[in-house]
């Protein structure tokens, strides 16, 4: 039988990856080509919905995608959105800050780029990328990071508090599956613009990412945006969860059109 979505949740301090089987596929049919097609199913309610809440205009939505590169991150976005109007969805990814983005805090970056009335907002990566790289490589301090996952609370709960609903999905995959998929990614030369030398270099610090990872996840799950740990080491199962978790929080804000107008019904076209 499968597992429920608030099983993936992270809900405790002190938050163990290393028990979370990555190759795991809790929420999965046992039939591949079945969750395929209920994702596709899944990605055009997601479309109905986002109608509606563009319609709607009030409200927003923020999905926030982090994991270790080779997680599936952009093939999440392909699949799970790929019949999403891009008219009210939008995707941005957050790469090393330029100088300009160096000159102020690191949220003014993302502030930029929140989504606004009536839309939908896909991070592929995130402002966490500032409590993650920035910690493995001793760019800042244990005491940094922790006023930092202050400040990203305090900074999600005046979004949740002002109509922004965030979906927080962490894509865990295995350091074998990594592997698999980097090889791959080298064998095939059409895939090599997806390739840095540095992706190497980050491989080795994987134990440190985890760690990481782990006091991220424990810090900065809260009650309004908490963590959703997905194993991901199948990709099919992955865009099944995150697709699951979308339409839930989508169908539970309970979004409505705006009432129609009496004055419009007589109105005539010449």
């Amino acid at each position: 039988m499968p597992a429920k979505l608030n099983d993936l949740l992270v809900s405790s301090a002190g938050f163990n990856l290393a028990k979370i089987d990555a190759s795991a596929a809790p929420l999965s049919s046992g039939d591949k080509a079945a969750d395929r097609n209920e994702v596709v199913q899944l990605s055009e309610r997601i479309n109905a919905l986002q109608d509606v809440l563009f319609a709607e205009r009030r409200r927003k939505v923020l999905v926030v995608l982090q994991g270790m590169d080779t997680s599936g991150k952009d093939g999440t976005v392909r699949r799970v959105f790929q019949r999403v109007n891009p008219l009210g969805m939008r995707v941005t990814s957050f790469k090393a800050p330029t100088a300009t983005e160096r000159e102020h805090d690191y949220l003014w970056r993302v502030q930029a780029q929140l989504p606004g009335a009536g839309e939908m907002v896909i991070f592929n990566r995130s402002h966490y990328e500032d409590v993650l790289i920035t910690r493995v490589h001793g760019w800042i301090d244990d005491s940094e990071a922790k006023r930092r996952f202050r400040h990203i609370n305090n900074f999600e709960r005046l979004l949740t508090d002002t109509g922004t609903v965030i979906l927080k999905f962490f894509l865990h995959i295995s350091n074998a599956e990594q592997k698999r998929r980097i090889k791959e990614r080298l064998q095939d030369g059409a895939k090599h613009w997806k390739f840095a030398p540095s992706d190497l270099s980050e491989r080795e610090k994987w134990t440190d990412y985890m760690h990481a990872y782990e006091q991220v996840l424990s810090a900065t799950s809260t009650e309004t945006a908490p963590w959703h740990v997905v194993p991901a080491d199948s990709k099919t199962h992955r865009d099944l969860v995150i697709a699951r978790a979308t339409v839930k929080a989508l169908e539970d804000m309970k979004l409505q059109y705006p009432p129609p107008r009496p004055e419009y019904f007589k109105l005539k076209v010449d």
